[in-house]
């Protein structure tokens, strides 16, 4: 299985809502090799890829659990902790839970990642107090 790199992004909030206006209203459109999951600091970004979450990836991609009470057994999480955890991942596109009648299979999308921050985000200009076309 050949995994891509998921490239994300570190914006404020304030940044962010900015810049969905301006793709909305057309003022702006998002080049292709821009981030697509956005994180707004470096410490929401280390909840999320926290140890504890890289190795329940491991594990999903070692031992291909068909449930999460299959993943609740092999990772001595409880199920509601685990459930939490994988719609969070979900949410940022790392991981995709495949239904399968009343089960709910993990699947790993993503395993590494490419991390694009500054203090000033190269597709936002606050000095013009718009985004950057650049």
């Amino acid at each position: 299985m050949t995994m891509q790199v998921l490239k994300v992004g570190i914006i404020s909030r304030e940044d962010y809502i900015m810049r969905t206006k301006a793709i909305a209203k057309g003022e702006y459109r998002p080049k292709k090799d821009e981030p697509k999951v956005w994180f707004e600091s470096l410490k929401s970004m280390a909840e999320v890829l926290s140890n504890e979450n890289q190795e329940l990836l491991r594990l999903i991609l070692e031992k291909k659990p068909k449930s999460l009470t299959d993943l609740e057994v092999l990772s001595g999480r409880n199920k509601s902790n685990l459930s939490r955890t994988l719609k969070t991942l979900e949410r940022y596109g790392i991981v995709e839970l495949e239904r399968d009648n009343r089960k709910l299979i993990p699947k790993v999308h993503a395993i590494n990642f490419s991390v694009e921050f500054g203090l000033t985000h190269r597709y936002f200009d606050k000095s013009r107090d718009r985004l950057a076309c650049a």
